[in-house]
């Protein structure tokens, strides 16, 4: 049918667009399945069903509405889809649309990566006729769409935060949950991921990062101990340093706000551990100091080509009196900055053995040789580390991991969203 014959005058996958909008401003989360589901209906795209990931990223969780009990299937519908070796799976890992096997009426299942730029929320499958040549355009525009009204309507839901929780949380692990910057972001420069464990007893590691114009601001964090008390003193440190940067402050400035705000507040000793960096985006110049925090690494090529040493200062709280150098390195188009805890090295299997620094940054090194994207390397990361630590870590492990693709008109192509 022509767009003139269609009703308004709009091709399908448009009009559908602007019902589905149209209906959102006034519905929450809850009611989400169902107004995309009926709008998504009269377009030709049945049954729409949308699952979002949950923490871990190890199961994808139906997003059904029916509040508390948000993850629960209705009749044959799964209420969890596995990420390992699932459809759905497949098509969260890779960030690609993947088609199921045709029904005897020649229907078939899209399963559609539901992005909110390159942060991956889960996927949408939805069932489509045969010979129908639109129905998968429409279908990822329709994912991209759901994402938003996911992203905007997820803060005030306590049904979506249950949903991507598969146990219990700590209060430390809730405080740094809701003030962290989204896991990955990515533009035509940079892409950055970052991955955490133990999700649900998060205790005194957290990361930040955030862009101004054409600089890059990195931060990551580890707070003395493991309990609540480590968890407010590390989200003192990201609240002091976001407020230093956005007041102007270089990074040695920042790391004094932070030291000045912790003895402030917290006549205990505590204290935390950080790397604070800023990168150019135009040069590829990367500033860093440190206070008593492991160095970062520079993958170049697919090898590693340096520690980023620096003479460190004191740990941020401590009142030691011995500032940090601010050191510089030129990055190369296509380099990858790990910024990382000590957790991450030191996990130790049931035999004592650490995962190691070696072990760390070779993996990642393999990962990009696969060709995965960032998110998709952090994952694998994360559950190998967990593997490799019998499935309980000790001690949180953070890492932060950036890729710069080069200044304007010397930037490789870009990779594959997510």
């Amino acid at each position: 049918m022509s767009a003139e014959g269609r009703p308004g005058g709009l091709p399908r996958g448009e009009r559908l667009l602007r019902d589905v909008v149209a209906a959102s401003h006034l519905i929450s989360l809850e009611q989400l399945p169902g107004v995309v589901a009926e709008h998504a209906a009269r377009a030709g795209l049945d049954d729409v069903r949308i699952y979002v990931v949950d923490l871990q990223q190890q199961v994808l969780r139906l997003l059904t509405g029916h509040g508390g009990d948000a993850g629960r299937g209705s009749g044959a519908e799964p209420a969890e889809v596995r990420v390992e070796g699932t459809l759905g799976g497949r098509a969260y890992q890779n960030v690609e649309m993947v088609t199921g096997h045709p029904e005897g009426d020649g229907s078939h299942h899209l399963w559609v990566p539901v992005l909110d730029g390159t942060e991956r929320i889960g996927v949408m499958r939805t069932t489509v006729a045969a010979g129908d040549e639109e129905a998968a355009a429409d279908a990822e525009y329709l994912a991209g769409l759901v994402a938003l009204m996911i992203v905007s309507k997820g803060p005030s839901s306590d049904s979506l935060a249950r949903l991507v929780r598969t146990r219990d949380m700590t209060v430390s692990a809730e405080m740094q949950w809701r003030l962290l910057p989204p896991m990955t972001f990515a533009n035509d420069a940079l892409v950055i991921g970052a991955a955490l464990e133990p999700a649900y007893k998060l205790g005194g590691d957290t990361f930040d990062y955030g862009i101004a114009g054409d600089t890059v601001h990195l931060a990551v964090f580890d707070a003395m101990g493991h309990d609540t008390a480590a968890g407010i003193t590390a989200n003192l440190a990201v609240a002091a340093h976001r407020n230093s940067r956005l007041q102007g402050a270089g990074l040695v400035e920042s790391g004094r706000a932070i030291e000045e705000v912790l003895i402030e507040q917290d006549e205990s000793g505590r204290f935390v551990t950080a790397v604070l960096a800023e990168l150019d985006t135009r040069t590829g110049l990367l500033s860093w100091i440190t206070h008593g925090h492991p160095p970062p690494v520079v993958i170049r090529n697919g090898r590693w080509v340096t520690t980023l040493e620096c003479e460190p200062g004191h740990p941020l709280g401590t009142d030691l009196g011995v500032e940090p150098a601010v050191c510089r390195e030129q990055l190369e188009p296509g380099d990858r900055l790990l910024l990382y805890t000590d957790g991450i090295v030191e996990a130790r299997d049931p035999n004592k053995e650490e995962f190691g620094l070696v072990r760390f940054v070779d993996f990642i090194i393999r990962r990009n040789a696969d060709g995965l994207p960032v998110p998709e390397t952090l994952r694998r990361l994360v559950h190998s580390i967990l593997r490799h630590h019998d499935g309980r870590l000790d001690d949180d492990a953070t890492v932060l991991l950036l890729e710069w693709h080069g200044a304007a008109g010397t930037r490789r192509a870009a990779p594959a969203p997510g």
